[in-house]
């Protein structure tokens, strides 16, 4: 897929947000003349990213961004990011914050790549410096940001939690293809194999539901449920693929330095094995979707988090 960020993240956030002129910039997006990304996670701010330091400050009718963002994925040939920065350090985190369109040429934008143990570089770090954007970029109003943030996390969760592929497809093909060509037969193999299946089944249907949803209105928790299956299973299915492979299994071609164009989707076994370990990371940690399901679908109590209500400007950070 060429534009995955844009079509499952950024175009459901401006699609709620946005205005009207903001909307017509999603014909571009979605031709796949624009590439987009999104830019939310900071070194400080990962899992809890309502804890971002990025500043966006107002001068006249345009606003200022100063600031770095990390594990952007393909920011390096995006042409718009949707961002979020905060425009208030005296509220509370989560009300202090606004989002905004970024045009990812403007001056003061520096995309610099963080290369993956694969050996390419998909993601990003972005820096920010008096980077001025008009207050038409701004989506949606001044410290709604953490509603936009809401928005796209949770469209992102289901996107990233595989869409409505056909049945057998994905991972879970490439596991039965390697099962046929290098399995044993034995019966231990065939019923992990079959239990990997049922899996992965499991999850699809799941994310036909979550994507159902989606498209009804704003997503629950469904996607966060499929996002989390989607990580374990994926690394779950590479793991036994290689124990199927044997030897073979840990050739792999090359680790040279590479900038894809687009999401890839590889035949080489080891690349996905060691691809499938950022599944859990990406999109919120397994930990945290665990605890989104905790609170949100068992009812079970959250976390006492004292930095809910204090200003953000008093809370101390490292």
């Amino acid at each position: 897929m060429k534009n995955p960020i844009g079509y499952g993240m950024c175009a459901p956030a401006v699609e709620v947000h946005g205005t009207d002129q903001q909307k017509e910039m999603l014909r571009s997006l979605f031709s796949n003349e624009h590439i987009w990304c999104q830019m939310f996670s900071e070194p400080g701010a990962g899992s809890d990213v309502a804890s971002l330091a990025m500043r966006a400050e107002r001068d006249g009718d345009e606003w200022v961004l100063n600031g770095q963002k990390v594990w952007t994925t393909l920011a390096h040939i995006s042409a718009y990011g949707l961002v979020i920065a905060r425009t208030d350090p005296e509220l509370p985190k989560h009300r202090g914050i606004t989002a905004f369109i970024v045009d990812m040429h403007a001056p003061g934008v520096e995309v610099r790549p963080l290369r993956q143990m694969t050996g390419e570089a998909e993601f990003n770090e972005v820096y920010l410096t008096d980077v001025r954007i008009p207050d038409s970029m701004r989506l949606d109003d001044v410290g709604r940001g953490w509603a936009v943030s809401i928005t796209t996390l949770m469209n992102e969760r289901v996107s990233i939690g595989g869409g409505t592929p056909p049945r057998g497809s994905g991972p879970i093909g490439q596991l039965l293809q390697t099962w046929q060509t290098h399995g044993t037969g034995d019966a231990v193999q065939r019923d992990l194999v079959t239990r990997l299946w049922i899996d992965a089944e499991v999850n699809r249907l799941t994310n036909i539901r979550a994507s159902q949803l989606r498209k009804a209105g704003t997503p629950g928790p469904e996607g966060s449920v499929a996002k989390l299956a989607m990580a374990e299973n994926n690394k779950a299915i590479y793991s036994l693929a290689l124990d199927i492979m044997g030897a073979q299994g840990m050739l792999y071609e090359s680790y040279e330095f590479g900038r894809p164009r687009h999401a890839l989707f590889s035949d080489d076994m080891y690349k996905n094995f060691l691809r499938a370990r950022a599944n859990s990371i990406e999109g919120g940690t397994s930990e945290v979707l665990k605890n989104i399901i905790g609170e949100r679908v068992l009812g079970l109590s959250g976390d006492v988090r004292v930095d809910k209500v204090a200003a953000w400007k008093d809370v101390p950070r490292n």
